[in-house]
């Protein structure tokens, strides 16, 4: 990679962002030489993933006294998560291991709801069998439609997601069947891409601080190791700062970064409405400490009514927001309220899923049914009957007119 200019790569994925040449149209396969070179062309597994919106939250972010706001929709993808831009490195990985010989039987993982969708979706793009191991009664409904809807094998699991992941993993080591699961290097090479992309299309500047929210933390890792990558080849001349969100029912990050990363314990993760960061022993956990040592990191969390009334503000500002986004928001509120980010600069918050995948929290944050929360921005419908004057005494008391 050193053997060529900054300038190069830069020009290279440009040329390549967005357009329909396979497999570069996918903005993870466009940075392939960063990311897996070792794939040929025919075994690629993709649905064009990543390119997804920078949406300038200009609104939300003069409420804040942030005008220079963004949210990164990586919810905006094939399965409605940022876990598309690791599993397409993962499962093509697995084609071209097939091709080779490898007996590879199925690939399996165990998830809160997004990596098993996207699991899922690329293995039946591949024509291999899937295997998700999911923690019952704790992702939403269109979470568990996807693999269901794809082929593949559920087990919905009587424990939590790190039961699920002790599972999987005594699986896979005991067989053929290939851990997905974001321990996977595999999958952390295509997430990295998000920071580059980001950079990208802010026409190669970095901004000043990135929020995003953090489960099994894997996220977090290559979030970072993309920024030192690019530093590393002279692409970047400066890191931003990091911040990592947490729930505060599932916080061992935040505890740790409280005694300055001195020691690490995992902690039995409770409930939480942001579900698919419900992991209390988060498998990329000393990865992520290390990167946010090296960006001046942050970890903040937030409850269960700050994420979800969070995530409602932003909502009323043009977004649509999943809990998680919720969560990074709340993070944001806070550190700008301290002054810690300040008016100039320029912050990303990841969101990181659709907030479609989960319409039960929104009706139930504005039917205010949600345990824990006031839902201080509820907007339900007004119900009247098909006459023009009661209509009209409505929009008009609305309005204050």
């Amino acid at each position: 990679l050193r053997q060529q200019s900054p300038m190069y790569w830069k020009d290279l994925f440009d040329r390549r962002f967005l357009r329909t040449e396979w497999p570069h149209g996918s903005s993870v396969w466009g940075k392939r030489e960063m990311v897996c070179p070792d794939v040929e062309d025919e075994n690629v597994v993709s649905t064009l993933e990543g390119g997804s919106n920078l949406f300038w939250a200009e609104r939300l972010g003069k409420e804040i006294g942030v005008p220079d706001l963004w949210v990164k929709q990586c919810g905006n993808s094939h399965t409605g998560s940022f876990k598309d831009l690791g599993m397409t490195v993962l499962v093509s990985m697995v084609r071209q291991m097939r091709a080779e010989g490898q007996t590879i039987p199925a690939v399996a993982c165990a998830s809160t709801g997004d990596t098993s969708a996207a699991l899922a979706a690329y293995c039946a793009v591949a024509g291999i069998q899937s295997i998700v191991f999911l923690p019952k009664n704790k992702v939403s409904t269109a979470q568990l439609i996807q693999p269901i809807a794809h082929g593949a094998l559920t087990l919905s699991l009587d424990t939590d997601f790190d039961g699920c992941m002790a599972l999987v993993q005594e699986l896979c080591s005991r067989n053929n069947i290939y851990l997905a699961n974001s321990m996977n290097s595999l999958r952390l090479e295509g997430q990295k891409t998000i920071s580059i992309e980001l950079v990208q299309q802010f026409d190669w500047e970095v901004p000043d601080w990135i929020i995003i929210p953090g489960g099994n933390l894997g996220n977090v890792s290559a979030l970072g190791k993309g920024f030192l990558l690019m530093r590393n080849l002279g692409m970047i001349d400066k890191l931003p700062q990091i911040v990592c969100a947490q729930a505060e029912r599932a916080n061992p990050l935040y505890q740790s970064y409280l005694n300055d990363f001195k020691d690490f314990q995992p902690v039995q993760a409770q409930p939480t409405l942001a579900s698919a960061i419900q992991i209390g022993n988060p498998v990329s956990v000393q990865k992520a400490i290390r990167i946010l040592q090296t960006f001046d990191g942050i970890v903040e969390q937030a409850s269960e009514d700050e994420l979800a009334n969070a995530s409602a503000r932003g909502d009323r500002t043009g977004l649509f927001n999943c809990p998680h986004t919720g969560v990074a928001l709340a993070a944001l509120f806070k550190l700008a309220d301290r002054g810690v980010i300040g008016a100039n600069d320029r912050v990303v918050v990841i969101s990181t899923a659709h907030g479609l995948k989960f319409t039960d929290f929104k009706i139930n944050y504005h039917e205010s049914q949600l345990h824990d929360v006031e839902s201080r921005h509820a907007n339900l419908p007004v119900e009247l009957p098909a006459d023009y004057t009661q209509v009209q005494d409505a929009i008009f008391r609305a309005l204050a007119l």
